[in-house]
C-alpha cells in the first residue's frame, strides 16, 4: 500500500472540491461522457471501510447518499452507479456516477468497453449540485 506522500488522493483533491469537512470531501470529477460525476473522498489515507469505526462509516454513507440524491435532483439520469473500488488507489472513496440509458456504456459498467458513441451531453453545474447536496446532507443529518 502506498504512503501518504505517494498516494494521489492524499496529495490532490481528485475534482472541483463543492463541499467538505474534518472528515471527507465531495469532489465534482471532470468528465465529459458522465457529467455531474462526483467523487467523496476519505481525508485521511485508509483503504477500506473497515479501517473506519461505526460514527465514521455512518458519516461517510451519509455523505454518499446525499450526493446520490444531489445528483438526481440536479442531473435527473436514468441511475445512479455507486461504486468503492480502490483497486489502483487504495484510499478509501466513492464514486457517484450518473447514468443514462444512452450513455457510452450502459448497462455495463463504465470502466468497460464502450457499447456506442458519446451523446453530448451538458456540464454539471457545480454550483446548483453543491446546493442541492449542502440541503440534502442537512435534511440527512437532522434525521439522523
Amino acid at each position: 500500500m502506498p504512503t501518504e506522500n505517494a498516494c494521489q488522493l492524499c496529495r490532490e483533491a481528485g475534482g472541483e472540491i463543492l463541499w467538505q469537512d474534518e472528515l471527507c470531501r465531495l469532489v465534482l470529477v471532470a468528465d465529459a461522457d458522465y457529467p455531474g460525476t462526483c467523487r467523496i473522498v476519505w481525508k485521511h489515507h485508509v483503504a477500506e471501510m473497515t479501517d473506519l469505526d461505526t460514527t465514521e462509516r455512518r458519516h461517510l454513507m451519509s455523505v454518499v447518499f446525499a450526493a446520490e440524491a444531489a445528483l438526481r435532483a440536479t442531473s435527473r439520469p436514468d441511475k445512479i452507479n455507486l461504486a468503492s473500488l480502490g483497486n489502483v488507489v487504495p484510499h478509501l472513496h466513492w464514486h457517484v456516477i450518473p447514468r443514462w440509458r444512452d450513455d457510452r456504456h450502459f448497462p455495463n459498467p463504465i470502466w468497460g468497453a464502450a457499447m456506442r458513441d458519446a451523446h453530448g451531453r451538458p456540464a454539471a453545474a457545480g454550483a446548483a449540485l453543491r446546493e442541492a447536496f449542502v440541503r440534502t446532507l442537512a435534511e440527512e443529518q437532522a434525521g439522523a
